[in-house]
């Protein structure tokens, strides 16, 4: 495992956007998020391709990865952070220098769509990366939770997975401790097999997904993908965070549904991260421990910045 080091105040902040876009309203809340950023006593730099859209649905695979490879490879940024979500994260994986990125370790942070580039990176290369707030969110979030998750973990090295004020539920009792790795349903499903698949054995699974998008029974179909190809027999715990749907479906309830008592491992729920404004900082690749038992059920038991 290799851990990035943490950002202080006056650190550059390098913005990448590896997944939609950026236009329309997205570059005035860019700039936005700018302004926050450095108010708070931070630099920004923008990326080469940023508001590039050669494709007419995004950038390029190269003109993404140039920017991410380049951020990596820039001294002066000591942290990467991906400005939106999106659909095409992954076609990344073949243009990016992973021994560049092993070689030159950082924080990479971002959600949604970027669980795939998040999640790749950590599998290349060892480095602990994050999954939380974009950077465009900043500006468009109704409070400072998600942004001030960034802080506590980023800039502080705190390990708490949320507060204590925030609700934990049991779905399936138990202790288990392993390695962190998920976001995105959908994505995560994608990467089960194939020849950019996730290893499982022995993690803790955390999984989220966008309800406007997915209803309950595509989620059964990840989630019996995943079940088909033997996800459930490898993990050691899973953590399912928000979802909403207009039915009132749960994902706990699908969950329950796919795996129909077949697995003993501890199943937890929280509303602390996924498509919602209270999003924690979730390392990938850093060890946790779920204890049902206890109030807050899922817990850091490393450090992830140093």
């Amino acid at each position: 495992m290799i851990i990035p080091s943490k950002i202080q105040k006056g650190d550059t902040i390098g913005v990448v956007a590896p997944s939609d876009p950026i236009i329309g309203n997205n570059i005035e809340e860019l700039k936005k998020a700018k302004q926050i950023v450095e108010k708070d006593g931070f630099k920004v730099k923008f990326s080469k391709n940023l508001f590039s859209n050669t494709n007419g649905y995004s950038a390029n695979a190269k003109e993404k990865a140039e920017d991410i490879n380049e951020m990596f490879k820039d001294k002066e940024v000591k942290m990467i952070w991906c400005a939106k979500g999106g659909s095409n994260s992954n076609n990344v994986f073949e243009y990016l220098d992973y021994k560049l990125i092993k070689n030159n370790p950082k924080i990479i942070c971002g959600y949604s769509d970027i669980t795939s580039l998040t999640n790749m990176i950590n599998k290349k290369t060892k480095l602990v990366t994050f999954s939380g707030t974009n950077f465009k969110t900043i500006a468009t979030d109704k409070t400072d939770y998600s942004y001030q998750q960034v802080i506590n973990r980023l800039v502080e090295g705190r390990l708490e997975l949320g507060s204590e004020n925030e609700s934990y539920i049991t779905i399936q009792k138990g202790i288990a401790e392993g390695e962190l790795i998920g976001g995105n349903l959908n994505l995560i499903r994608g990467m089960v097999v194939g020849k950019y698949r996730l290893k499982f054995t022995n993690k803790i699974l955390f999984l989220e997904e966008l309800g406007i998008e997915t209803d309950p029974a595509m989620v059964s179909n990840f989630l019996y993908f995943m079940k088909q190809n033997e996800i459930f027999n490898k993990i050691k715990g899973l953590w399912l965070g928000n979802y909403e749907h207009e039915s009132g479906v749960t994902l706990e309830k699908i969950v329950l549904d796919v795996i129909e008592n077949e697995y003993d491992f501890p199943i937890i729920k929280s509303n602390n991260f996924g498509h919602i404004e209270t999003k924690t900082i979730i390392p990938i690749g850093t060890k946790a421990r779920i204890d049902t038992s206890k109030k807050i059920k899922i817990e850091l038991v490393e450090n992830c910045v140093k």
